[in-house]
């Protein structure tokens, strides 16, 4: 190799390991692109009720902004209620089981291992207590972090909403200059995917949470209206979202009855089927055609990369992904390869 060709290959090394270390910032870039694009669709529909840009991105972010802490008002007080009182009945449960031991042991003879007693159990789980006070200041430091990555996101969504332009010539003239216009039209590509993979979504989103509520409300679950919008929410990342989504309902029904915690189970997967083998088929083939195992294993991946913000993005990314080598490498490359 030459002394130049050296040297680009150093450049190209030293470019990869930067890039490796801001890798959580580029994502968090791309979280408030595809944010962007998203909000984009809602101002445009504002824009056609003759509200002028300005004022349409300002009521875009202010539905967004609203839409985010009423879910947490709405979610985690009442979730916070229901958990508290599942560790009250937790004594009861102990001391219910004691006695069946108790009864068993007088009916059938025999001895039972006894369960320990509630007070020495309460002694035996102090460290772990006190173990988990003491990472209390990392959950503190975590959420501090956590709160300043969603201000950024916020920030630079507004940025790309404002006025989008400005950064879309800046990544093109990163590119050759004869393939500038080529890489214009893949951007205009990808735009138009996750808007469509956008509107999939929210068809699902709004499915699943109409059909758990409406569900939830036949069988008398309390919080019928939070768990709906969480079941919704959470079908946002297939294939964990869902399993995620059956853990709190079945707790709050299991403090009401034992019997409604399984007829929840049972409505849970009923509703799972019908969006895996009849909605999503129908309505993600017409937005953004994703075969399932390369979406399980873009889960796998951007989780292990990037964390729980990876997988959360882990769709869209695979969304970009899929564009990008479609039209660069096999149509640019590989469809307009000749034999010699």
């Amino acid at each position: 190799m030459k002394f130049g060709q050296w040297i680009g290959l150093l450049v190209l090394v030293a470019s990869i390991y930067i890039l490796w270390q801001i890798r959580r910032l580029i994502l968090l870039l791309f979280t408030a692109i595809v944010l962007a694009t998203a909000l984009n669709q809602l101002v445009r529909q504002l824009q056609k009720l003759r509200i002028i840009r300005s004022w349409a991105i300002f009521l875009s972010i202010f539905i967004l902004l609203t839409f985010f802490f009423g879910f947490f008002w709405l979610i985690v007080p009442a979730f916070i209620e229901q958990f508290q009182q599942l560790l009250a009945l937790i004594p009861r449960g102990v001391s219910r089981v004691q006695e069946w031991i108790t009864y068993l042991e007088n009916r059938f003879g025999g001895e039972y291992p006894d369960l320990p007693d509630i007070n020495n159990f309460i002694q035996q789980i102090q460290p772990l207590v006190m173990q988990f006070f003491t990472s209390t200041l990392d959950l503190l430091t975590t959420s501090i972090t956590a709160a300043l990555e969603f201000l950024l996101v916020l920030v630079l969504t507004l940025m790309l909403l404002a006025n989008p332009q400005p950064y879309r010539n800046l990544f093109v003239r990163f590119f050759p200059s004869f393939y500038r216009q080529r890489v214009d039209e893949i951007l205009s590509r990808c735009a138009t995917g996750l808007e469509s993979w956008t509107v999939g979504a929210l068809i699902e989103m709004m499915f699943i949470a109409t059909l758990s509520g409406i569900s939830l409300w036949i069988l008398q679950v309390p919080l019928v209206l939070a768990h709906a919008i969480l079941a919704g929410l959470l079908n946002f990342i297939p294939n964990i979202g869902p399993t995620l989504s059956v853990v709190f309902p079945i707790t709050v029904a299991l403090l009401d009855a034992p019997w409604k915690a399984i007829a929840v189970l049972i409505v849970y997967i009923i509703i799972q089927n019908i969006e895996s083998y009849w909605l999503t088929p129908t309505v993600m083939a017409k937005q953004v055609a994703l075969l399932p195992a390369v979406t399980l294993s873009s889960q796998i991946l951007f989780a292990t990369l990037f964390g729980a913000l990876g997988l959360l993005m882990a769709i869209p990314l695979t969304v970009i992904a899929k564009i990008w080598l479609e039209e660069v490498l096999f149509k640019d490359v590989l469809d307009k390869w000749r034999h010699a």
